[in-house]
């Protein structure tokens, strides 16, 4: 027994199937069935948007072969999503390595001064430590930093950097650091008094940093000055710390430090 189609209509009868298009936002179609003519402003589900040259809208339905592109029967189709723009650079200025899983860490090690300090450097050069497998230590003070020296005995295959607040020479900091200092262990300074001057006032919105009087603590000093809580510098923080997006929002100063010291632990020239 013979098996007929249900659609009766000869082969030479039956209208080819339309092409589908991707109702992209700018595309200028024509509803077929009442000729409204005009461009695709928003597609949703299973919806267009039109909207012509008077700006009338009008809303139809994604109806196979519904639309005609330059006189031709199409069927719109809503757009596939746009994939995510990998970023190119690292926070910090550096090429992105798509994909790259961190690398198994190192024995050398670089240390911090201060909870703040810790969290802009992971922040910034986070994804570049990652890949060298360079782990971050939190200093609570410099003073425990001979120890840690001793305890840590850095040498060629494990070099140890550390990144301390407002080195000046002659101060007490200043005569720690050069009494821990080796060829296998680095200690730099940034020469603020606080890490949240190493954040450029123009990140912020603020025309500078301000002065505080000696004997002041600096932080409340700042956030009284600046209108800001000074009873919670903690939050005051982190809302500054989240205005920073990449090392273009920092002085060179503290950029300068910290790429000096990620060469160094990864086995780039120790510093003269």
């Amino acid at each position: 027994m013979r098996q007929y189609s249900p659609d009766l209509t000869p082969p030479w009868k039956r209208p080819k199937p339309a092409a589908e298009v991707p109702a992209e936002p700018g595309l200028v179609v024509e509803e077929a069935g009442t000729g409204f003519c005009g461009a695709v402003i928003r597609c949703e589900a299973g919806t267009v948007t039109l909207e012509d040259r008077f700006g009338k809208h009008r809303v139809f339905p994604l109806e196979p072969r519904g639309f005609l592109l330059e006189g031709r029967p199409v069927t719109l189709v809503k757009p596939a999503p746009a994939a995510p723009v990998r970023p190119s650079r690292t926070a910090s200025g550096s090429v992105a390595v798509p994909g790259a899983r961190a690398r198994v860490a190192r024995a050398g090690r670089i240390y911090v001064e201060g909870r703040h300090d810790a969290e802009l450097v992971e922040k910034v050069w986070g994804d570049d430590l990652r890949v060298e497998g360079v782990v971050v230590e939190y200093l609570e003070g410099v003073d425990d930093l001979p120890a840690i020296v001793e305890s840590f005995a850095p040498g060629p295959d494990a070099r140890l950097g550390v990144l301390v607040d407002h080195l000046v020479p002659g101060s007490k900091e200043w005569r720690i650091a050069e009494a821990v200092t080796s060829e296998h262990a680095l200690v730099v300074g940034h020469p603020y008094i606080d890490i949240w001057q190493a954040v450029k006032p123009s990140t912020l919105g603020i025309p500078a940093w301000p002065s505080v009087p000696r004997g002041q603590d600096w932080k409340t000093g700042v956030c009284r000055a600046l209108g800001w809580p000074p009873e919670n510098t903690g939050a005051v923080w982190q809302a500054i710390l989240k205005r920073v997006r990449s090392y273009k929002d920092l002085e060179p100063e503290l950029l300068g430090r910290v790429e000096e010291l990620i060469d160094f632990v990864t086995g780039g020239a120790p510093a003269e």
